[in-house]
């Protein structure tokens, strides 16, 4: 085990990970990183640059292809950065295009020079009617193909599973409210 701990927030869009990973972050006085916070207005920009829908990413093969690594080395090198200054870091974001690849975390902190740290995922599930329920009453021009897409959208990301080795998994179901979280381990 070492000082520094590294906990990762995944689940799909509106499962409520940025509470949890927000609350997470308070409670350890760590560094939060949210990849949207990071990211949206850059991606928004490039999209539109390049002639797509700001708001479509799910279906625009080129956010999946080109601006999607990058949204995600962004992230993990900034986590890097607070790792090696000895901050614990809790990352708000889904890795729905790496959670399958077994390797992925390690491949990482090689490549962004993670010093050694305790890794642990927390998943956020919420079931497929209160998601969408989440979904709509935010609002946002991002959900707008999930919604009109939804059945396709829940088959690909609400069951993913979380393939990485080397973390300590934990499942944290989100369809309560959250007043009652409890995210001690």
């Amino acid at each position: 085990m070492t000082g520094t701990t590294l906990r990762i927030v995944i689940g799909t869009a509106g499962s409520g990970k940025s509470t949890v990973a927000r609350r997470l972050a308070r409670e350890y006085a760590a560094a939060y990183l949210d990849k949207d916070a990071m990211s949206a207005r850059f991606v928004e920009a490039a999209l539109q640059a390049a002639g797509y829908d700001p708001g479509d990413r799910e279906s625009n093969a080129y956010y999946l292809e080109h601006i999607v690594p990058l949204e995600y080395d962004s992230l993990l090198d900034m986590a890097g950065a607070n790792l090696r200054i000895g901050r614990a870091v809790v990352i708000d974001a889904p890795f729905s295009p790496y959670l399958s690849d077994p390797d992925f975390i390690t491949k990482a902190a090689e490549r962004f020079d993670w010093p050694p740290v305790d890794i642990e995922v927390i998943r956020v599930r919420v079931s497929p009617e209160t998601l969408q329920q989440r979904l709509r009453e935010r609002g946002l021009e991002r959900d707008r193909w999930k919604l009109a897409h939804w059945e396709e959208y829940w088959a690909e990301h609400g069951g993913q599973a979380c393939a990485w080795a080397g973390v300590r998994l934990r499942e944290f179901s989100n369809d309560a409210d959250e007043a009652g979280l409890s995210l001690r381990a």
